[in-house]
């Protein structure tokens, strides 16, 4: 058998996700580069549909004592973990992609005469939010959980790094420096904020925790 491949996850993985990482000879370190904790908030003025763009932020409103009062309204969103988070806790999804910009598109073309409430944490991208002042659609913006980045020094060297968000990469960098480790990114928007620091950037297919550990797997085959 050869030596085992060091990779370091920017997230706690769960049991099985580490178990298909050390069955494919890698040794996994992991560690949680962001912390997200959902916040007070005041379900008021609330559009005709409800915009996600986080697992985070969904996970925030099904914890709200009036959120089946929200059922009633249409559901756009990103991600597919996001949308059957949200449909199987009974809400109707209408519109689900893979990042916001699609999202963005698919609105402001098809439903543009429509009211929006979106759902964001403190550290979300402007890309949904201009899109819809541009097309001037009416929507407002209720924050509903909080990012801080919680950075540490990585001692022993790694071959690769997966990355599952912008801030996770931001947070990272604050104490580590890319050298020549191979890294895995979730989705386009976390490879932007790599694109400087590193030559090394594979996206995955899919926007999952899965996609980007089977991308780990096939490059060291």
């Amino acid at each position: 058998m050869s030596n085992p491949i060091k990779i370091l996850s920017t997230k706690i993985l769960s049991n099985l996700q580490k178990q298909v990482l050390s069955d494919n000879n890698f040794e996994v370190t992991e560690a949680n580069f962001i912390k997200t904790e959902n916040k007070d908030f005041e379900l008021k003025d609330i559009g005709d549909n409800l915009i996600f763009t986080s697992q985070n932020a969904a996970q925030s409103i099904l914890n709200h004592p009036k959120c089946e009062e929200l059922k009633a309204k249409n559901v756009f969103c990103v991600g597919l973990k996001t949308k059957i988070l949200l449909s199987e806790s009974g809400f109707n999804v209408i519109a689900y992609t893979g990042y916001a910009s699609d999202l963005a598109e698919i609105i402001t073309l098809i439903y543009s005469a429509e009211s929006y409430t979106f759902f964001s944490g403190n550290l979300r991208k402007e890309t949904l939010p201009n899109a819809l002042k541009e097309a001037n659609i009416k929507f407002n913006e209720i924050q509903v959980y909080e990012t801080t980045l919680t950075p540490q020094k990585i001692k022993s060297p790694v071959e690769a790094i997966l990355f599952f968000s912008p801030s996770g990469v931001e947070s990272y960098l604050k104490e580590n420096t890319i050298k020549k480790e191979l890294c895995f990114c979730i989705g386009e928007t976390t490879a932007e904020a790599l694109v400087t620091k590193s030559k090394n950037i594979l996206i995955a297919a899919q926007p999952s925790i899965e996609a980007v550990i089977e991308d780990a797997i096939a490059e060291f085959k």
